[in-house]
Order: C-alpha cells, then sequence, then structure tokens
C-alpha cells in the first residue's frame, strides 16, 4: 500500500492517520475522509488535467494517469508536487471515491468490470460535490449559534444523504447545482449568525491574490469566494472567519489562527503552505508537506 497521502490521509500502516472502512451512509465528518485503499484510483482517471502550475501534463477526462499503474497505485506518489502534479497532492475527494467503488458499485473494479467503467467515472465529480455539501452542513449543524436553521439543515443533509446512497441509475439523475441551491442560502444564514456578535470585514469574491496580509485582524470576516491566490496570511487572524470556496492555493499561512475559522476544507489547507504554528479546526490535520 501506498505511503500516506497528503489530501486522504490513507496510511501505510505504520504512519499518518489509519484508513476508514467506511463507504455506507454519512452521518458526521469523518465519514469523509478519503481512503484511498478502498478505492480504485478514480481521481486519477476521472477528471481532465490541463497543464499549469498544478499539473505538468495535459489529460482528458476517462483517460488514465500516464503514471498511474496497473495496481492503482500511483508511482510518483511521493514526489507529486517536485514532479509537477500539486493539484493531485492538494485534491480531497470527501470519501466520494470509496463510497463509489465499494457502496454504489458493489466492489467491482472498472478495470476488470469494463460495463461499470463509465457510470463509475461520470459518477465521481456528482458524489464528491454531494460529499462536500455534507461537509458543510455537517459542521454548520454543529455550531451553537445555528441552533435555530438546525431542523432546516439536517432536512436538507437528509436529502443529500438519501441521493448519495441511491443505486448508480438513480445517482446519475441527482441534481447537484439543485442542492447546492438548496444548500446555500441555508449555509450563509449559519454564517451570518455565527459571526453575528462582531462582523469582520466583508471580502466575499474579492480579488486578494498576492496581498499583504500579515498578522492582519480577520476575525469574523466573510471571505467566501475570495481569490487569496498566494497571499501572506502569517501570523493572520481568521477566528470565525468564513472560508467558504476560498482559494488559499500558494497562500503562506504560517502561524496563521484557522481553529474556529468557518468551512475549512483539507484541499484548501493542502493547497496552501503552513507550520506547526498554524492552528486548525478539530477534525482536521496539518498536511504532510507544512
Amino acid at each position: 500500500m501506498p505511503p500516506a497521502c497528503s489530501a486522504c490521509g490513507v496510511s501505510d500502516g505504520t504512519t499518518g492517520t489509519p484508513p476508514l472502512e467506511h463507504d455506507g451512509p454519512v452521518t458526521e465528518r469523518r465519514d469523509l475522509r478519503a481512503d484511498c485503499s478502498r478505492c480504485f484510483a478514480l481521481c486519477c482517471v476521472a477528471p481532465a488535467f490541463a497543464r499549469s502550475s498544478d499539473f505538468a501534463i495535459d489529460k482528458p477526462a476517462g483517460v488514465p494517469c500516464p503514471h498511474l499503474a496497473e495496481d492503482h497505485r500511483c508511482t510518483i506518489h511521493d514526489r507529486l508536487r517536485p514532479a509537477g502534479f500539486a493539484g493531485c497532492a492538494a485534491y480531497d475527494c470527501f470519501g466520494a471515491g470509496q463510497r463509489l467503488a465499494q457502496g454504489t458499485f458493489g466492489g467491482r473494479d472498472w478495470r476488470e468490470h469494463h460495463d461499470v467503467a463509465a457510470p463509475m467515472l461520470a459518477a465521481l465529480p456528482l458524489m464528491r460535490g454531494l460529499h462536500e455539501l455534507l461537509w458543510y452542513l455537517l459542521e454548520a449543524a454543529a455550531w451553537r449559534e445555528s441552533a435555530p436553521l438546525r431542523p432546516q439543515l439536517e432536512r436538507t443533509q437528509t436529502h443529500i444523504e438519501e441521493a448519495a446512497a441511491s443505486d448508480p441509475a438513480t445517482l446519475a439523475t441527482q441534481d447537484l447545482d439543485g442542492f447546492r441551491a438548496e444548500a446555500a442560502p441555508l449555509l450563509r444564514e449559519a454564517s451570518r449568525l455565527a459571526r453575528a456578535d462582531r462582523p469582520g470585514p466583508d471580502h466575499s469574491d474579492a480579488d486578494l491574490s498576492g496581498h499583504d496580509l500579515h498578522g492582519a485582524d480577520l476575525r469574523r470576516a466573510d471571505l467566501r469566494g475570495a481569490l487569496l491566490l498566494g497571499a501572506d496570511l502569517r501570523d493572520a487572524d481568521l477566528t470565525r472567519a468564513d472560508l467558504l470556496g476560498a482559494d488559499v492555493r500558494g497562500a503562506d499561512l504560517r502561524g496563521a489562527r484557522l481553529a474556529e475559522a468557518l468551512y475549512v476544507t483539507r484541499a484548501q489547507l493542502a493547497g496552501a503552505r503552513g507550520d506547526r504554528r498554524t492552528t486548525l479546526p478539530r477534525d482536521l490535520e496539518h498536511p504532510a508537506h507544512w
């Protein structure tokens, strides 16, 4: 089995976080941790790669990466970043891969069962999107301030979980955009309630790429959808800042306070730079490259 993955946390049995044998209903955020050992390398096949700073090559959707071995292992896993595949190192499927492989398609490997290859690969972005919504909804429902919204948050969570648990044919018909439209106002209102006592600056959808925000007071800031590419966020206080959809690739998070930031994901952290002084939410861990 390959060494621990910076995004999914797959372990080699001696280091890192042990993989979770979970591909069933999502009831807590730990169920949304990717486990590559129970997947069939779907993320190395399904997405298209465009040559960029994140990917060293162009790769069409549905075509295996040339670095993927027959046993579904990545042959450059231990040097993804220096080889020009930072995007692979930062990718997180939120547990969608193993759910499709072991749950939806019953453990049938697309290499051996050619009839499931196309629908399984096509289902990855859909299942990942559903699981990402569950990640945010579970977080928002746990906040004390969101108590008035909890029944609605839990109802939407149930709708999305039912869709994720459907059979392959039904799953293919699910409307991801519709679920996003259902969840979005609830997630926004939950964030507003969590930041209501002393709202911070509104930088939603702002382009702050490369900005010097060293030591900035961004407590309770709205950074939803903001571009923070390469921004200097060293020692910044992001307590209760809304980071849903914020692009922090290449941002310097050394010493930043993120322990109580809202809607943080593993993919965001894996695409940024940080150190052991960077504080994180309880159910997230420092990426291996920090």
